[in-house]
């Protein structure tokens, strides 16, 4: 009998859910709640068995829509009385959790600690909880940090430049994230490429609208890209990525503007969105080809902060093994993955160009035999990472 974990990633005002089967690796359910708290109706996508059902209630907060979705499940099925566990996506833990957590008490008075840290995702990440527990309560629940595997980098990796005093009263540091996919792609190289993880220097592109990259060595992190916050690092579809640190003052005396109009500037109109307009970088390359000048531009710029930091971290491991390319972007982008590699020359990277054009969902190489550098694309699904994780954590 199927022993099915429901997984819940609660954002500010939305809901996804997938019910997994982690042994058998088999999506039984799966929805989408969105619009949470707006004053109109909610949207409620519930699929199973191939079949699609929608429902537009009025959600006034995520206890209510948590109810939607379980009268979906009552409703359409898969009934919900042999779900063993239920999985809670967290987005920061701080370096106050390592590793997946049973909730209780304790860790959801933590992760109200760190709300300051993440002031948009952790409340609804801890409402999500509450509600999820009043309606499922026979289960364990388990909290699953998107920081979780970053908690090892070295301390060279996490420190900022700042006085010491000031970083550690705030906890500024780096932190990472995307660290549950990071973790579950660089796990899948080794079985493709023949070597073991422990034997492995790997860096990985987790590359969709929100985009970051990590070097792991020997299956362990030893730098990553975003940082304190999710805005750091590689240019994504609306947050600008590194950026001098100084145009928050320059844009506060040139603008007029506050610190909360600077961050949202910087969070929801910049990268790709901010340089050409859109967000799609499906949309963007097809502009690219037609010579759009402002896609031009901001493909240029998007590509060569990750040559950049795929060519500082090769250096950091001292010899690169494989290079992985994850996520919406990652996975699907054949046009992206050659214009970086092309860049790659350097490092011995040779692409196959029929290899990086077929589609292959089980992860696979791109490379040429001859390049010195294993090119892989690898599906993310982290979604069963948590499933697996939490599974592994109660059988523990």
């Amino acid at each position: 009998m199927a022993k099915p974990i429901l997984v819940l990633n609660c954002g500010s005002s939305s809901i996804k859910y997938q019910l997994i089967d982690p042994d058998e690796e088999t999506v039984l359910a799966k929805g989408l709640v969105e619009r949470i708290g707006d004053a109109g109706n909610g949207i409620v996508t519930h699929e199973t068995d191939g079949q699609e059902w929608t429902i537009t209630p009025q959600l006034h907060n995520h206890t209510v829509a948590l109810q939607a979705v379980f009268k979906m499940f009552d409703d359409h099925g898969p009934g919900l009385k042999n779900v063993t566990a239920v999985a809670h996506r967290a987005v920061h833990g701080g370096d106050r959790f390592a590793a997946p957590v049973v909730i209780d008490d304790e860790v959801i008075a933590t992760m109200q600690e760190l709300v300051p840290l993440a002031p948009l995702h952790n409340p609804a990440v801890i409402e999500g909880i509450r509600a999820a527990q009043s309606l499922l309560g026979n289960v364990p629940h388990v909290a699953i940090f998107d920081t979780a595997f970053f908690t090892q980098l070295p301390e060279e990796a996490y420190t900022y430049a700042i006085n010491r005093d000031l970083a550690k009263r705030n906890a500024i540091r780096k932190y990472g994230f995307h660290g549950t996919s990071h973790q579950y792609v660089s796990q899948q190289v080794p079985a493709v490429v023949g070597t073991d993880l422990g034997e492995l220097n790997q860096i990985v592109c987790h590359l969709g609208n929100g985009a970051s990259i990590s070097a792991i060595k020997g299956g362990k992190p030893i730098d990553t890209s975003m940082g304190l916050t999710p805005l750091a690092g590689l240019v994504m579809g609306t947050r600008s990525g590194d950026i001098d640190p100084g145009v928050f003052a320059y844009a506060a005396r040139s603008e007029g503007w506050s610190t909360e109009r600077i961050d949202s500037e910087l969070n929801k109109n910049s990268g790709m969105l901010g340089l050409t307009g859109d967000t799609d970088m499906r949309d963007v390359e097809a502009a690219f080809e037609k010579g759009d000048e402002a896609a031009v531009t901001g493909m240029n710029v998007y590509i060569h902060r990750l040559v950049f930091y795929i060519g500082g971290y090769a250096a950091l491991l001292g010899r690169l093994d494989t290079l992985t390319f994850t996520a919406g972007v990652g996975e699907n982008s054949s046009f992206v993955r050659k214009m970086v590699c092309d860049r790659l020359v350097g490092l011995g990277v040779v692409l196959d160009e029929a290899k990086n054009e077929a589609r292959d969902k089980a992860p696979h190489l791109i490379s040429a035999p001859e390049s010195k550098v294993k090119v892989l694309v690898v599906r993310t699904n982290e979604e069963l990472a948590m499933a697996k994780q939490t599974e592994h954590l109660l059988a523990s």
